[in-house]
């Protein structure tokens, strides 16, 4: 079945169903107290249930009634008693549907809570049409969970129609046995033994007993129906306990007795649809029970708009903003749309003033459709608002208080780890910012409020960028770059009222563009101005225009809801702000721009938000907060109109904006105006004369502005407005002072005094002046060069505003220019001087403090302490440390001393000279040509005492190398005190930073003897921390200081140290370092040793390359080879070189020493057109001094008459051509190549059979070129049967002329032909007409001229002959015409024409199957190209079907006709 016309355009808005818990906001809808508890637990309260379980449940509802209030905050609870009766309410229809509807009530176990004695009437959950004619007013629909699969309601096929329509009385009956009254125990047995002899009852009890067998109603402690059961069955004696226990009052006799009659009257109306099961009866139209309301909300709440809707098939709701479908793809987030168990919501999040409008719910299915209104109002707060109170997830407690379980004074401290540098995108690529988020202490259930700022504005989610917050990481995410996403990205964490904040720089590059030369996407597209007339778009120039200057700009919109884009502007406009005319009133539009330059059209911007064409003053009224609270309805009041009012003249005409392609006017409405709307009409003229020109003539303006485009540039004008109504046009305003078109914005001038200044080793800071006098300055673009290489990029693709700007992303150690120029709506500037060059270095500061100060050793007069390097040198080389003590006494600190006045190398250092028993801090600073840094922190007390103990100290010194995803080195120390016997071997332990201190596991079973430990199997990641235990025979001793946390993964740019083996042989190890810093070296080592001083190796090391070579590579030089770049952020890699790897690097060095030269084809032979032999090889490839030497059986050959030979050393093709091979060229041949060290060769045999192959090929091919010198056959002689069954003989024929002869022999007897050939075609063809056997023979044609003859011959006799005959007869019995019938004076005659008669052609007749058996009365011939057959005298025994059968030789071909029922009386 088709669909209508109304839902074929809105199939992609039919959103499927979703679980998703109803709120309490469907209280609003219900009428009466009691119910407001039902639908507070969502559909749990009306899950399908047995009439006596509803009974006796309906007190305990109504008394938690009251409390159903509180549980509101405890949704999770609601929500899981929601979902599992929803389960048994789709379990419930499933098993009634199978059962083909035979059952009147489905028992569903319940899940409420205790059954209450008080019995209470059970409303009905679904109304048939008759029942609703006896609907009481305060009836309410309530929300059915019927199906597990979602029925759309509108279905292609009669018998999913019929499916629907069972369902329907599957839900009907489902909920309509929930009729029902229970009271106490006792009188539900006094009653089912009443009720029993009833049929009615009867039947339920068989319901009754079928739903027994199911597992939930076993299991169901509370099922009405086996207490039913089992009252019937003992309702003897139970009547006799009742009647002597209790006396019935005539309340609960009158409650019985109703109950009775909804029981039989459900059992009724149930056979009753069983027997009218008809399609017809259960479609009916939509109709909402329930309608969306109005509503009022401050800006950035969200709003939700509920409707209900009720009609069969089930119909299917689409929302409408503005008469415009909504689309939920559109704008991800804003809008959720879901549709469940019968109740539709529209939810709208973070409202705004585009959200004020008016909303339609349309209901649609096969019978109608239907909707229904409801307005929104967005109002804004007049004071200060503050949208951190309104980010989603985080605490509503006020900010100023720091919330902890100990009260509200504690202080938080903040970190970030992990945390996210300067980033570089591309146009439409994905990008992610991140960090992880440390907060002491922890405190649980209570979450940090995170806040992303971009260029020091929040950033709010959108479809472009997405936040995170996993809990202890937070996450900003661009799904598809734009270069407005360029900016200083910062996160701000706030714990109560403290917040600690980090930034970072964000770079988006242009996207590549799809025509080369062609300029980059303009960006930030927005609305400047917006009426019912025009829209004014405003964008940013690009940076890059593709090589050559930007012409101008064409603007595209969309209506929003559709795709349609339509370009705007016929020519391109060079001013940065467009109105856009030709919109339709209230609708909504978004725009885009490209720029154009001569070489094409770049890529389109990022479209802008969506912009609705209404008056400013309506925007304002819909904006406006309403002096009255809302009440939910609007009231609409029309006044009588004013009628024969014109229209006064306007009044503050002025040209509000003016460029050389528009000008814009403003005006007020007149203060004579009336109740009716008025238009307005624009007149111009020019400046020395009085003749005014109606500008709008076919549209007048609805709005008091207005733009005027097709104006003449550098011409002046003047303008004024007319007003008109259905009263009349009224008079002009004031015209305006004389305007000049042209831009009155001034490209602004180029910036000056570009002052570059060092940063880090990858940026650079740049200031400038700003430009003078620039009026709407939208920013600077800043782009660089390196010195000498004449190449201009973009340092920035988003203006940025101010006079510094910090350039990223440069090469360290390279020397840079750059230049600036402004920007604003009018252009860009011209570009600033250059600045002087600079060398990209890191400025030079202090070192960071050294951390973790640990205790190595200690005696009763010293100490030797161990601490960490600092994690930032500063840009220069640490030069030394200094170490400051002091006493503890008491636990009171005393005075600081230093311990050493000559600053130390190493991380360790010995102080002597200290008091036996004394407790010591200390605090270590680090020192480099910038001066000394900031102290550590101060260390733990530290007791100076005489170490007895027999295990060894902690190793020091630990340090995490060569960090990749998976992997990473781990070097330490041995330990300063040994203990009793010398240090054996060492112990790694490793956890990830999070876990518990009882979650440390060993990496090493048995202990390693080396200072360095590669770790394996890291989870790409994942945060560790390690530590080192040192063993002797004496035992374990204490573990190192943590080395770490550091995340294992590879980061962007990361290189390896490369093996190489050069043209000579030499065996060499390369890395390369791209984020040196001018103080950066490399140290080289084996097995984490430094190779300094060795023998055996050579470094050599220039710019960020550096080279390690071996001398004579051999088994002592097997080991681990790392490379560490000092004054890094841990930059190292390395190389093993094992047994395996040894011999394949010496079997290289060996291939290099003594080179061969590749081949890509062997020596391989061909023979060409004119029988000419060609030898050829291909090499990989061949330099200028290549020498090739050419072997016949082991004897140089040379080029000469019989050999020519050819080297193209471009492609590496070496050949040699001989003439004609001869019987002396047997032989072996071989192609030998030098090429400086390389050789090579290649060779091929030519004996024996193959060689005499090749020879008779050669004579062939020579034979054959010589025979097409003349005329010659292209294609030799060959027969085909045209569709008149004659044969046409054919050849094709080349190289001919007007001289040329054809001659046509039959058996060596020349033919005559009547026509002579004209070989304008190359076809020369011989027609032989009704082919038989006497046309059998050996046909020949020749060709000859003076340049020679060429002949071909065509054998027609034994086997080729049958084979044509063959063809000739199929052709013949294909032209058979159908059978025809006729009567004659002897009888009746069967026959069927053909082209022509062979005596070959063989006939066959067949009746009924049967073969006829000829006689003198049935006869059968062929007369001319007639085929017949004679029935003389017919009788009945001659009706039926008579089948004549042409057999050509191979195939039959039959025609049939048929005599049943004819006439066969003769004519």
């Amino acid at each position: 079945m088709s669909l209508p016309f109304y839902q074929r355009l809105h199939q992609h808005y039919d959103s499927s169903y979703r679980n998703k818990d109803l709120r309490t906001t469907m209280s609003h809808y219900q009428q009466e107290k009691k119910s407001s508890a039902i639908y507070t637990h969502g559909s749990t309260a009306y899950s399908s249930r047995s009439s006596a379980a509803h009974r006796q449940e309906s007190e305990a509802f109504s008394q938690a009634s009251a409390a159903s209030y509180q549980q509101q905050a405890s949704r999770a609870t609601a929500s899981t008693h929601a979902s599992a009766a929803s389960r048994k309410t789709a379990s419930a229809y499933d098993y009634g549907y199978s059962h083909g509807l035979t059952d009147s009530s489905l028992m569903l176990e319940d899940y409420s809570s205790k059954l209450s004695p008080q019995p209470k009437r059970a409303k009905k959950s679904l109304l048939s049409g008759e029942e609703k004619e006896n609907l009481p007013s305060d009836y309410m629909v309530p929300i059915f969970s019927g199906r597990q699969v979602h029925v759309s309601g509108i279905t292609d096929t009669e018998e999913e129609r019929i499916k629907e329509a069972a369902a329907y009385i599957a839900q009907r009956n489902l909920l309509a046995s929930e009729e029902g009254i229970t009271a106490s125990k006792q009188s539900t047995a006094s009653r089912q033994s009443t009720a029993s002899k009833q049929s009615a009852v009867s039947k339920q009890s068989a319901v009754s007993k079928h739903s027994t067998a199911s597992k939930e109603s076993v299991v169901s402690k509370h099922s009405a129906v086996s207490k039913r059961s089992t009252a019937s069955q003992e309702s003897t004696s139970s009547l006799h306990q009742e009647e002597a226990f209790e006396k019935k009052s005539r309340k609960v006799a009158i409650r019985e007795k109703a109950e009775r009659l909804s029981l039989t009257k459900t059992l009724e109306e149930t056979e009753a649809f069983h027997r009218k099961l008809n399609e017809d009866h259960l479609l009916h139209a939509p109709e909402f029970v329930i309608k969306p309301r109005s509503h009022t909300v401050w800006e950035k709440e969200n709003v939700k708009l509920h409707c209900s809707v009720s009609g069969w098939p089930e119909p299917r709701v689409t929302w409408y903003k503005n008469q415009v479908p909504i689309n939920v793809h559109a704008n991800p987030g804003k809008y959720i749309i879901e549709s469940r168990y019968g109740m539709h919501t529209l939810e709208i999040n973070a409202c705004n003033f585009e959200d004020t409008a008016q909303y339609r719910a349309s209901a649609m299915n096969v019978k109608g459709e239907l909707s229904a209104y409801a307005s929104v109002v967005v109002k804004r707060y007049k004071g200060e608002f503050d949208e951190t109170r309104f980010h989603a997830g985080v605490s509503t407690l006020p900010l100023s208080f720091a919330v902890t379980p100990y009260g509200y004074a504690s202080k938080f401290e903040i970190h970030f780890d992990d945390k996210f540098d300067v980033s570089f995108g591309r146009e439409g690529e994905t990008m992610s910012l991140g960090c992880r988020v440390v907060i002491t202490p922890e405190i649980k259930h209570f979450q940090p409020e995170i806040q992303w700022y971009r260029n020091g504005a929040p950033v709010s989610p959108s479809k472009w960028v997405q936040t995170h917050w996993s809990g202890d990481r937070a996450t900003l995410t661009f799904s598809h770059l734009n270069k407005e996403d360029e900016g200083l990205y910062t996160i701000r964490v706030r714990m109560g009222e403290y917040y600690e904040q980090y930034s970072a720089y964000v770079f988006v590059r242009d996207a590549d563009a799809e025509i080369e030369g062609a300029p980059a996407a303009p960006l930030d597209v927005m609305c400047l101005d917006a009426n019912k007339d025009y829209i004014i778009i405003s964008w940013k120039q690009p940076a890059v225009d593709g090589g050559s200057p930007i012409l101008g700009y064409f603007i595209d919109k969309c209506e929003v809801g559709t795709d349609s884009w339509s370009q705007c502007n016929d020519t391109p406009v060079k001013f940065a702000r467009f109105p856009v005319t030709g919109l339709i009133e209230g609708r909504s539009y978004i725009f885009r721009v490209r720029a154009v330059n001569k070489t094409g059209i770049g890529l389109p911007s990022r479209v802008s938000e969506p912009v609705a064409a209404l008056d400013p003053a309506e925007k304002a009224r819909l904006k406006s907060r309403p002096s009255a609270p809302w009440t939910g309805q609007i009231i609409v009041t029309e006044e009588e109109p004013s009628e024969g009012i014109v229209p006064g003249p306007p009044t503050d005409l002025s040209v509000t904006e003016a460029t050389r392609s528009y000008v814009v006017l403003s005006w007020k409405p007149p203060g004579q105006r009336g109740h009716e709307g008025i238009l307005y009409f624009v007149e111009k003229c020019d400046a020395e004369t009085e003749n005014w020109q109606r500008v709008n003539t076919e549209l007048p303006v609805k709005s008091p502005r207005f733009a005027l485009f097709d104006l003449a540039e550098g011409k002046s004008y003047r303008f004024r407005v007319r007003c008109s109504n259905s009263a009349g046009v009224g008079e002009p305003s004031e015209a305006t002072e004389v305007t000049v078109v042209g831009d009155k914005l001034d490209i602004p001038k180029a910036p000056g005094k570009i002052i570059p200044s060092r940063n880090t080793d990858t940026s650079v800071v740049v200031s400038w002046e700003e430009s003078k006098d620039a009026k709407e300055l939208v920013g600077y673009y800043i782009e660089s060069s390196v010195v000498g290489s004449g190449k201009w990029e973009p340092c920035n693709n988003n203006p940025v505003k101010g006079p510094r700007f910090t350039c990223h992303g440069l090469a360290t150690g390279q020397s840079y220019i750059f230049r600036v120029r402004a920007v604003n709506a009018a252009g860009l500037s011209e570009y600033s001087q250059d600045s002087e060059a600079i060398e990209v270095k890191a400025a030079i500061a202090a070192p960071s403090p050294p951390y973790d100060i640990t205790c190595l050793e200690s005696c009763r007069d010293s100490m030797v302490l161990g601490w960490k390097q600092p994690d930032k040198s500063g840009g220069a080389e640490i030069t030394g440390y200094y170490v400051n003590y002091r006493e503890v006494i008491d636990g009171v600190p005393g005075r600081w001393r230093e311990a050493n006045i000559k600053a130390v190398s190493d991380e360790a250092y010995k102080i002597s000279n200290l008091k036996e028993n004394m407790v010591y801090q200390f605090q270590v600073a680090a020192m480099n040509i910038a001066g000394l840094g900031v102290p550590s922190a101060v260390s733990a007390c530290f007791k100076c005492e005489e170490w007895t103990i027999a295990v060894p100290g902690p190793p020091h010194s630990v340090k995490c190398s060569e960090v990749r995803k998976t992997s990473l080195v781990l070097q330490w120390r041995p330990p300063i005190h040994s203990g009793r016997t010398p240090v054996t071997g060492y112990f790694v332990d490793l956890k990830e930073a999070s876990a518990k201190d009882d979650q440390w596991r060993g990496l090493n079973e048995a202990a390693i003897k080396n200072t360095y430990l590669r770790v394996q199997g890291l989870k790409e990641g994942a945060s560790y921390v390690f530590r080192v235990r040192a063993i002797n025979q004496a035992g374990v001793g204490k573990p190192s200081d943590l080395a770490g946390p550091v995340v294992a993964e590879t980061r962007p740019g990361t290189k390896e140290v490369v093996v190489n083996v050069d043209d000579d042989g030499v065996i060499s190890l390369n890395f390369e370092c791209d984020q040196m810093t001018p103080n950066s070296q490399f140290n080289w080592s084996k097995d984490y040793v430094s190779t300094e001083g060795s023998s055996r190796l050579d470094v050599e090391s220039k710019g960020n390359k550096t080279k390690m070579t071996f001398k004579d590579l051999g088994t002592e030089d097997i080991g681990i080879y790392s490379c560490d770049v000092t004054d890094t952020d841990g930059i190292a890699s390395s190389y093993l070189i094992d047994e395996d790897e040894l011999k394949r690097l010496l079997a290289l060095s060996q291939e290099h020493k003594f080179p061969i030269v590749p081949v890509k084809s062997e020596l391989a032979v061909e023979i060409l057109e004119k029988g000419q032999v060609r030898f050829w090889m291909q090499a990989e490839k061949l330099s200028a001094n290549t020498k090739v030497t050419y072997i016949f059986n082991d004897k140089e050959i040379f080029e000469g008459p019989k050999y020519k030979m050819h080297v193209d050393r471009n492609t590496g093709i070496i050949e040699m051509f001989m003439e004609k091979l001869q019987d002396e060229d047997e032989g072996t041949y071989t192609f030998q190549l030098q090429d400086g060290k390389a050789v090579g060769h290649s060779t091929l045999v030519l004996i024996g059979d193959v060689y005499k192959k090749l020879q008779k090929e050669a004579e062939f091919q020579r034979q054959e070129w010589i025979r097409k010198q003349g005329p010659h056959f292209a294609e030799y002689l060959s027969w085909e049967v045209t569709g008149e069954c004659n044969v046409l003989l054919k050849c094709k024929v080349a190289n001919i002329k007007k001289e040329t002869h054809i001659v046509w022999y039959k058996d060596e007897r020349e033919i005559s032909v009547d026509e002579k050939h004209d070989f304008k075609d190359g076809i020369c063809t011989l027609l032989i007409t009704e082919f038989s056997k006497k046309d059998a023979g050996i046909y020949e044609v020749i060709l000859k001229d003076d340049r020679g003859k060429d002949k071909s011959r065509l054998k027609l006799v034994d086997e080729a002959f049958k084979e044509l005959m063959t063809e000739v007869c199929k052709t013949i019995a294909l032209s058979a015409t159908d059978l025809k019938i006729q009567s004659t004076a002897e009888g009746i005659r069967l026959y069927s024409f053909v082209t022509y008669y062979l005596d070959d052609l063989k006939v066959n007749w067949s009746h009924n199957g049967t073969a006829i058996k000829y006689t003198d009365r049935v006869k059968s011939g062929v007369t001319g190209e007639q085929i017949w057959l004679q029935i003389n005298e017919p009788t009945p025994n001659d009706k039926g079907k008579y089948v004549m059968e042409l057999f050509d030789g191979k195939t039959g071909h039959q025609k049939t006709v048929d005599l049943s029922g004819q006439d066969q009386r003769g004519a």
